[in-house]
């Protein structure tokens, strides 16, 4: 069966099909095949960071230096992840983190030298990855696909 026929699987329940259930046509399914596959692009290009050690840097060399409460907002991480993947990039080198001036509670997370060079290294590897990831889709199509998926976001 082709994707465009598992698609309409999706929208159309076929009279009587109602109580069929199949899991390869699940759109949680789907969305995890497809992660898993650009996770796999991601490691091939990037083996020494895992995505949200990339997502980290990557905001923090975007917007520079911010609480480490609000990085995990930007990046979509709960406070535990962000607070584990900060622990990480810090063990290495890569980021540098501070108590705030007024409110001693908050921790400010910035990159150091080391973390904005390899940001900036790694930045070009990070479209290519993109780029990969969304080969198999016309430009038309991953324009779409994108806007689809930023929606669902």
């Amino acid at each position: 069966m082709s994707g465009e026929d598992n698609l309409l699987r999706l929208v159309e329940v076929e009279d009587g099909d109602e109580n069929n259930y199949h899991l390869q046509d699940q759109v949680g399914f789907i969305l995890r095949k497809a992660h898993q596959r650009h996770v796999s692009i991601f490691a091939s290009h990037i083996g020494d960071l895992t995505p949200p050690q990339f997502a980290a840097l990557a905001k923090l060399y975007d917007i520079g230096e911010t609480s480490q409460n609000q990085l995990g907002t930007l990046i979509a991480m709960d406070a535990a992840t962000v607070k584990g993947v900060i622990d990480r990039l810090k063990a290495r080198g890569l980021v540098e983190v501070s108590k705030h001036e007024v409110d001693k509670r908050r921790l400010l997370v910035n990159l150091t030298p080391e973390g904005r060079e390899a940001i900036e290294r790694l930045i070009p590897l990070a479209r290519a990855i993109t780029e990969e990831t969304l080969a198999p889709l016309t430009a038309k199509e991953a324009a779409t696909f994108l806007r689809l998926l930023a929606k669902l976001a």
